[in-house]
């Protein structure tokens, strides 16, 4: 049987929509809206650059213009409706996936130990019954509360003191949670003091996680392949994935199609039922900054195929090294990525450095008309008064980059 094709723009549009970026950035994003949202794209990585916004911040901000920080402090810290943990890096999430949670803790208690002995210092097990004991007996601690008396290193991660290990291992296996960020900093207090009994009391079958890593992830991508199903939450193996496929896809629980890359390539995937064929969805013409670690590009290889947009990040590559800069935004128009801009807050400006367009796309009025209106935005949500230009801020786009 011949299977269907999903065209190129109508796979980028069941994409965007799912990901909550086909509609206008309009609506709530306060409450159980935010939690809601938070739910449909599945996590909101957290990072500590902060060239414009952090990251968490940015990723909302693209898809609901009203978001304002302090209603994700309220969501985390007073509502618990959402908590922090990992998926392919530390993330925010639906305080209801917990209980899904609890074969990562597992799986990373057995399989950090091995790496955590070689990577880092002696003496953070040691620390363990010492640090819940603290936190027990006077309140959540953050990592310079912890370590008094012990050798600080002077290198990175590889070379915290044993205590600060310690912290980063019981949070990674569950036994203490985020309760709260002071800055960036997280500050700890035992897991039952942040997720809600009514959650922690959630017993979920081993099975059952599988069926809700895959199942879940298909949902929020609408179609993908098995790798991509296993990197979306990053929970099960590629292995595990691909089982799990070929069973759903048997019980006709999930469909075959073939889905048209960028450069014409075709891909078989597979889909969520009636996806190849349904009604496209519409896109708003709207141009929008997004993160670099925005939900819908983290998986840089089906952004490449998806969308032809090849994105390094390039913070940690030597500065006369970089093809475009340190920490580099998409620009997202309507179904297609159209560029790439360099800008910087500084206080009361922010600061447009460079601007990319894309292979084939012309940078006219109307489309820097649009890059002023979001950047304006952008400009009041992060608190300046104005958008400054550096001389010769349009550039030509690398050649042969991404070739």
């Amino acid at each position: 049987m011949s299977l269907k094709l999903i065209p190129n723009s109508a796979a980028r549009r069941h994409f965007l929509d799912r990901h909550a970026l086909a509609e206008p950035p309009l609506g709530a994003c306060a409450g159980p809206a935010l939690a809601g949202l938070v739910a449909r794209i599945g996590f909101v990585q957290v990072d500590s650059i902060t060239t414009v916004a952090r990251a968490h911040d940015m990723i909302l901000w693209a898809r609901r213009g009203g978001y304002r920080p302090s209603a994700l402090k309220r969501a985390l810290e007073g509502e618990r409706a959402l908590w922090e943990h990992w998926t392919h890096d530390a993330s925010i999430l639906p305080v209801g996936l917990w209980p899904m949670w609890r074969a990562r803790f597992a799986a990373d208690e057995a399989r950090l130990h091995g790496n955590w002995q070689r990577w880092f210092r002696d003496g953070y097990q040691a620390q363990f019954g010492t640090i819940l004991d603290r936190i027990a007996r006077d309140g959540p601690v953050s990592s310079s509360d912890v370590g008094e008396g012990e050798a600080r290193g002077k290198g990175g991660w590889w070379d915290w003191h044993p205590s600060k290990t310690a912290l980063e291992w019981l949070w990674r296996t569950g036994r203490i949670a985020v309760t709260r960020r002071d800055g960036f900093r997280k500050v700890y207090d035992l897991t039952e003091r942040v997720i809600p009994d009514a959650v922690r009391a959630v017993e979920v079958a081993p099975e059952a996680v599988v069926d809700w890593a895959c199942g879940s992830a298909l949902e929020r991508l609408g179609f993908g392949t098995a790798r991509e199903v296993a990197a979306y939450w990053n929970a099960v193996s590629g292995e595990v994935a691909r089982d799990w496929l070929a069973r759903a896809l048997r019980d006709g629980w999930v469909e075959e199609a073939l889905v048209e890359g960028a450069d014409g390539t075709r891909r078989r995937v597979f889909t969520v039922p009636g996806l190849a064929g349904a009604e496209v969805p519409e896109v708003t013409g709207r141009l929008r900054v997004l993160s670099p670690f925005d939900p819908a590009l983290r998986d840089r290889a089906r952004a490449e195929f998806l969308f032809g947009f090849r994105y390094r990040i390039e913070v940690f590559v030597p500065e006369p090294k970089r093809v475009f800069g340190y920490y580099v935004f998409p620009l997202l128009e309507g179904e297609r990525l159209v560029g790439r801009i360099d800008v910087k807050r500084a206080g009361e400006v922010l600061a447009v450095r460079a601007v990319w367009p894309e292979p084939g796309v012309n940078w006219g009025r109307g489309r820097q008309a649009k890059l002023e209106a979001e950047l304006g935005r952008l400009a009041g949500f992060v608190g300046s008064e104005r958008v400054e230009w550096a001389e010769g801020w349009l550039r030509a786009y690398p050649q042969g980059w991404g070739s």
